[in-house]
């Protein structure tokens, strides 16, 4: 394994770091509430960024996706890359990345996932969907969702009971906004979300049996990164706070308890990164990933909660303020906990693949 950047890798990660760092400062997050920021989306389209990610491939997206976390940026950028432009890339049909994929390319296109909603959304044998997914992360920007659902039944027959994971039998439909209801909701962070609702809407199915597995795995890889770049910018923030806020004549950063618990929240960023690295290297060698995502997922959940909680804590009574800038970061942090799953299901979930024999 060989985790470093490539030419083109590096210095996609260097332009989004600049663009992100430029435009997503704590004045205009708190101008953008729970909505995208136009004008960076533009700015990120503009500059090619959401089309390198189809040269650059998961790992890129994990690269890049670490700088949308670092600043909380209030665009769908890793939603839309992990959902429309590489699942379309490597699950379309040659017609249909002729179709979607410019649009994702340029940003006009923007995809997020109803993931994860088996059970949840029912396939009929003409193509129309039914069903409710409570949230989705960055709906009401979205012009498309990707849906995982059931493969449509040959016949008439009970539907089964929702399972735990998506399994071989589920596939994808990727469905316009226009053609569902909307229903704003508001989550922990400001992701523009909203509950998905299906009576009929009619789906373009994306991909054969397995597609929705494997869709699900580079989420939970490009999650799991977005959530290395939120640890990386809340600890930042307090390691830059305490080196100069002073309590009794010298500065925070001095005290032993305070480097101790700032090198514990070092070393678990440190685990998120490395293992959603493994994880899409894997992926992008088209290697077996399941486990190294669900691995990825558990160390962004588990330990990407206790940084947020760390970053804030070494804030003090500053981040106590709903308006500092880390308390983005804790917002970010606990939502992407709760999104990817919390550790216990996560680590059931990888269980069952070792119970099973499935592990690679």
């Amino acid at each position: 394994m060989d985790f470093t950047p490539t030419e083109e890798q590096a210095a996609a990660q260097e332009l989004a770091a600049r663009i992100f760092g430029d435009l997503a400062t704590h004045e205009r997050l708190a101008e953008a509430g729970t909505g995208t920021d136009a004008e960076l989306w533009k700015a990120l389209s503009a500059a090619g960024l959401p089309g390198a990610v189809e040269e650059t491939g998961l790992l890129g997206l994990v690269l890049l996706a670490e700088e949308q976390g670092r600043t909380t940026a209030q665009v769908p950028f890793t939603a839309s890359c992990v959902y429309g432009l590489l699942a379309v890339a490597r699950h379309g049909t040659a017609e249909q990345r002729e179709r979607l994929l410019p649009g994702l390319r340029d940003g006009t296109t923007v995809v997020t996932g109803a993931f994860p909603s088996t059970g949840q959304v029912r396939a009929g044998g003409d193509g129309t969907l039914t069903g409710t997914v409570e949230w989705v992360p960055w709906l009401r920007d979205a012009t498309h969702v990707l849906v995982p659902a059931p493969a449509p039944a040959p016949a008439p027959a009970p539907a089964p009971a929702p399972a735990p994971a998506l399994d071989e039998g589920t596939v994808l439909w990727l469905v316009p906004t226009a053609e569902a209801a909307v229903v704003p909701v508001e989550l922990t962070a400001p992701w523009a979300a909203g509950r998905l609702v299906l009576d009929g809407a009619r789906g373009e199915r994306i991909g054969g049996a397995g597609a929705g597995a494997d869709v699900l795995t580079a989420a939970r890889i490009a999650f799991a990164g977005l959530q290395a770049g939120v640890c990386a910018g809340s600890l930042a923030r307090a390691v830059a706070y305490t080196s100069v806020r002073e309590q009794f004549g010298r500065p925070l950063a001095t005290r032993q308890a305070v480097q101790l618990r700032a090198a514990d929240a070092y070393m678990d960023t440190e685990a998120i990164r490395v293992t959603a690295y493994e994880a899409a290297w894997r992926h992008d060698q088209g290697l077996p990933a399941a486990e190294h995502a669900l691995t990825a997922a558990w160390w962004a959940s588990e330990a990407g909660k206790r940084v947020v909680h760390a970053g804030q804590h070494l804030h003090g009574g500053m981040g106590a303020d709903l308006d500092h800038p880390v308390h983005r970061h804790f917002l970010w942090g606990r939502q992407l906990d709760a999104y990817l799953g919390c550790g216990t299901e996560l680590l059931a979930e990888l269980g069952d693949l070792i119970a099973n024999g499935d592990l690679s």
